[in-house]
């Protein structure tokens, strides 16, 4: 069995889980045993047990029904973002791969400016302007994530552009549109993909990370940013408020990047 079969094998594996994943941060809320917001006051940072399977938190609410429906905050949030930042990113990195000149030196250079501060440090200044919350949070990172997109997209279409098929279909009388649909686009596809994969996983800690500092999503709603945030105070007396939603970061955000990983290496030729 070859190196790449192999590697290729794993992929349809991680790729199982990912999809799991997904099932489950979409139907998991319907599963929840308990409301995550409905809070017993007569059972407040209780331990695991039948009626409350992770237990409970400070004011009494189902760990796992939060956890559950966190896992539906967090992937459409990502979900929302990774598809604002791919649309803006490409959109630039077409125009200034394709027209070049100064119209692709004014958009690098305002790249580079964007990418000249570090991500989690400009999103949470423009966070500490606009304000926390889902919407705010959503626009601080979506200003700060499409540049490498951008610069992905520019640098394939300049590769592209100069290929002899290329000229070929342009002496044959193919218009622009049919350049981009037909012989552009497909062969950026699998490395754009492979980057929008990898970009899951960060995507998901660094929006934990906001919530964690009490700037992304706010409470009462669940997500695992703001559930380790409201159970770091609790360390000591009742560590579940921290173990589960820390474990459940760990997977998701290591499933991803493993998956990103091997799509690199199976879809990108350059690291088969």
């Amino acid at each position: 069995m070859g190196k790449r079969h192999k590697k290729i094998i794993w992929l349809k594996i991680v790729g199982t889980m990912a999809v799991f994943f997904i099932v489950l941060a979409i139907i998991g809320p319907l599963f929840a045993p308990n409301d995550p917001f409905a809070p017993d006051f007569s059972h407040i940072l209780e331990g695991p047990s039948l009626q409350y399977p992770l237990g409970t938190d400070q004011v009494g609410r189902c760990i796992l029904s939060r956890l559950l429906y966190g896992a539906s905050v967090s992937l459409g949030m990502t979900s929302l973002l990774l598809c604002i930042v791919t649309i803006i990113g490409i959109t630039i990195g077409l125009i200034s791969g394709w027209i070049g000149g100064v119209v692709d030196t004014v958009m690098m250079r305002i790249t580079d400016t964007v990418l000249s501060f570090p991500d989690i440090v400009f999103a949470i200044a423009i966070v500490g302007i606009l304000g926390p919350g889902v919407k705010n949070t959503i626009i601080a990172f979506s200003v700060v994530w499409w540049t490498k997109y951008a610069r992905l997209t520019r640098v394939l279409v300049m590769e592209i552009k100069n290929n002899e098929y290329i000229h070929a279909a342009k002496m044959a009388g193919a218009s622009k549109r049919k350049l981009f649909s037909h012989y552009i686009f497909p062969n950026m596809l699998s490395s754009l993909l492979v980057q929008f994969v990898i970009d899951i996983g960060g995507i998901m800690l660094a929006l934990a990370g906001l919530s964690f500092l009490g700037l992304g999503v706010q409470p009462p709603t669940p997500e695992w940013g703001n559930m380790l945030n409201e159970g770091r105070a609790y360390l000591q007396t009742a560590p579940w408020l921290l173990i589960y939603p820390g474990i459940a970061i760990f997977i998701v955000v290591a499933l991803f990047n493993t998956l990103g990983d091997l799509a690199r290496d199976v879809l990108d030729p350059k690291h088969a």
